[in-house]
């Protein structure tokens, strides 16, 4: 099988697109990114990599506290839109028309029409490079109760904007389901020998 060698990329796939939420100066902010994924699971912990000079790392900085909003592929056009403008110029959250709620923390501001919701503490916030590798403890999961299947959350009901590098980049659905984690493999156990 041929490969083509390149450079060395951080290229996992797939990778979620998230609105993370942060409070700046006072002002609630939200800022998209495709560099986040889960850190550990216990404690629940997610990492999110944000560059040195963006206003979110500015109000993680200001509150060690942040927020991770799911969009659905409803607010496709949104969440791009959010990826491409700085909250040091303008509302985005007005902008988009997203609804602002607060739970247990009062600086990560979660977004209404997100289906998946999660409040973070600071933990520890790495330099990487040209990023700030942000990690944070999950004090908090809300998810809303229509994506919800056998009181579950269910990846077909939230609909997550799938990020994908590439000429040209492009955003994605979820596909197909094509197996059962713990199960589909179990065939391939080798029997113990007697």
């Amino acid at each position: 099988m041929s490969k083509k060698e390149f450079e060395p990329q951080p290229w996992l796939f797939p990778c979620p697109t998230v609105l993370i939420g942060t409070v700046c100066d006072g002002k609630p902010n939200i800022a998209t990114y495709a560099w986040s994924g889960v850190g550990g699971g216990e404690p629940p912990v997610v990492t999110v990599a944000v560059r040195h000079q963006r206003h979110t790392l500015k109000g993680i900085y200001q509150n060690r506290a942040f927020s991770v909003n799911v969009p659905t592929e409803d607010f496709l056009v949104e969440t791009d839109y959010c990826g491409t403008v700085s909250g040091r110029d303008t509302d985005k959250i007005k902008d988009c028309g997203f609804t602002v709620f607060y739970g247990t923390l009062k600086t990560t501001p979660l977004i209404e029409e997100c289906p998946v919701n999660l409040e973070c503490e600071v933990m520890h916030i790495l330099d990487v490079g040209l990023h700030a590798l942000v990690v944070g403890k999950v004090i908090s999961t809300r998810v809303t109760g229509f994506c919800l299947t056998d009181g579950m959350p269910d990846i077909s009901k939230i609909r997550p904007i799938i990020y994908s590098r590439g000429k040209p980049p492009r955003y994605n659905g979820i596909g197909k389901v094509i197996g059962e984690p713990f199960v589909t493999g179990k065939d391939m156990k080798k029997q113990p020998k007697k």
